[in-house]
């Protein structure tokens, strides 16, 4: 999440600069609410993200859909803490001295829960999430660890965390709002579209490891 003072590296968020999220940001702000019980709210949606995506499995039909509304709604919400974090620190003035252990390990808990659970979701594959989420947590593993050493942050892809969380955002749509006729099965265990996109995920994140350790290397040979 991005509690970071105000002349520190941020990833870019284009949705901060829009009206809405302005407002709530000092709608937060004006009712004391600070960036790190922001931050936590955003583990707790991806608590209850995983749990219902988990839940998938074990119910069919609306129920099922319902699930993965919901599902992906809290892991938008997830996404909408880790905003309004940093926007309440930053902007407002909230920081806290403990606010860059809030910056990282609740996101890398959220990481960890939201695709561990879909890994356990219908269609979805248990190692498949383990990798997509360690893989995940790797990705900020390498911009932290090339920051200390000089580098700045690299928040580049392919699979940074909006676009990880995107994809399963989107599964989560399309497995809640289409018939149940238009959900792919692959090979005997039957797995779908969830397992596919951890994989697609495990992928990314592997390769954007590598490349974020390639540019901080570039940056820091460069500055030598």
């Amino acid at each position: 999440m991005n509690q970071e003072p105000a002349n520190a590296d941020r990833r870019h968020v284009p949705a901060r600069e829009l009206g809405w999220s302005k407002s709530l940001a000092r709608r937060l702000a004006q009712a004391n609410i600070s960036a790190n019980a922001i931050s936590l709210a955003g583990v707790g949606a991806a608590a209850l993200a995983a749990a219902a995506l988990a839940a998938t499995r074990a119910t069919e039909g609306i129920g099922q859909h319902a699930l993965w509304i919901a599902a992906g709604l809290l892991v938008g919400s997830r996404l909408l803490c880790n905003m309004l974090d940093g926007m309440v620190a930053v902007e407002w003035g909230k920081a806290s001295p403990v606010g860059a252990l809030y910056n990282e390990i609740p996101d890398r808990v959220a990481d960890l829960l939201i695709l561990t659970g879909a890994g356990f979701s219908a269609g979805g594959n248990e190692l498949l999430g383990y990798a997509a989420a360690l893989a995940a947590v790797f990705t900020a593993y390498v911009r932290v660890a090339a920051r200390s050493v000089g580098a700045p942050s690299d928040f580049g892809g392919p699979m940074a965390k909006p676009m990880r969380m995107a994809i399963v955002i989107v599964c989560c749509a399309y497995l809640g709002f289409t018939p149940d006729g238009w959900h792919p099965h692959f090979g005997a265990a039957g797995y779908g579209l969830m397992a596919s996109a951890l994989a697609i995920i495990a992928l990314g994140s592997v390769v954007t490891c590598v490349l974020r350790v390639r540019r901080a290397a570039q940056y820091l040979n460069a500055n030598a």
